[in-house]
């Protein structure tokens, strides 16, 4: 895996946060080499190829009456012309967060659903995955018309949900280890709700350019906020459960604000420290720093 630019961790992005001076100019593309294999290890949920390839939207879940939607978008590498399949290791790590969010959901009224990559690769001014959510989103408009839809994306998949979430349907975004490079826009976030979620050991996207990027996000009008995972890494495997339980509570309350409060999520938004989620208490060492602990949703 590729390092992370600059200051990372808990202190990386304690210091940035709050800090916005980053905006502007074009973004640059974090290399993402290494982020993703392409073995066919893990065959289950969904890992048979749809024959409709022309379609952006994969549904994983279609209830008899849709009240509302998520879809689900996985990471890639920052340059790459190759297919993207559904048993790459990218899509396959996706999977133990759409049975947590089928089980949250009781499968009732929610439609779950994926982005479905025409390509592996971001590849600069092409933004393909951006494309491709963009996509889906208007083929999920045509299959069950105006409902409110949260975008639930990781690392490459998290920078093409953010950037889409000016979509007239979107009413949040959970960003899981996102790539949000120096210069990325944030004004299509007004409005708009979103969480990050981030380890603290992350190697291929950076916590601390993360903090930045929601703290230009709160100033463009967002309710944005930003979750420290201790020792999480990029894989999301280090703690996954704690990753998969987080991310759902947070897609269910952009859901349903008053039916699944999120009292992490409101600490997230409006903490002047990214709060940090711990295997265990913070010393006191910790505490004077800023960000605190807290037991999730």
């Amino acid at each position: 895996m590729v390092r992370s630019r600059g200051a990372g961790g808990l202190e990386g992005a304690a210091d940035r946060f709050g800090d916005h001076r980053s905006g502007g100019g074009a973004a640059t593309d974090h290399p993402l080499r290494g982020e993703e294999g392409s073995g066919r290890e893990g065959a289950g949920m969904g890992t048979q190829d749809d024959p409709s390839r022309d379609r952006a939207l994969r549904v994983r879940h279609r209830p008899p009456r849709t009240r509302a939607a998520v879809l689900v978008l996985h990471g890639g590498r920052a340059e790459s012309r190759s297919a993207a399949r559904p048993w790459q290791l990218a899509a396959l790590r996706m999977h133990p967060f759409l049975r947590a969010l089928g089980a949250a959901t009781g499968h009732d009224d929610v439609l779950l659903g994926q982005v479905r990559y025409r390509n592996r690769g971001w590849n600069g001014a092409a933004e393909d995955p951006l494309r491709d959510a963009r996509r889906a989103l208007a083929e999920l408009h045509g299959l069950v018309g105006d409902v409110p839809v949260v975008l639930l994306g990781h690392s490459m998949g998290g920078r093409a949900a953010l950037r889409a979430a000016d979509a007239d349907p979107v009413r949040g975004v959970v960003a899981l280890a996102p790539w949000c490079p120096p210069g990325e826009p944030v004004a299509q976030l007004r409005d708009r709700a979103l969480l990050v979620l981030h380890g603290s050991r992350d190697r291929v996207t950076d916590p601390g350019e993360s903090a930045a990027y929601v703290s230009r996000a709160r100033a463009a009008g967002a309710r944005a906020g930003l979750l420290l995972l201790e020792n999480g890494d990029h894989a999301m495997l280090r703690h996954h459960a704690r990753w998969h339980r987080t991310a759902t509570a947070a897609v269910a309350h952009l859901l349903a604000p008053e039916a699944a409060p999120c009292e992490l999520f409101a600490r997230a938004l409006s903490a002047a420290a990214p709060p940090v989620l711990r295997s265990a208490p913070p010393a006191a060492s910790d505490a004077a720093r800023g960000p605190v602990r807290e037991p999730g949703c």
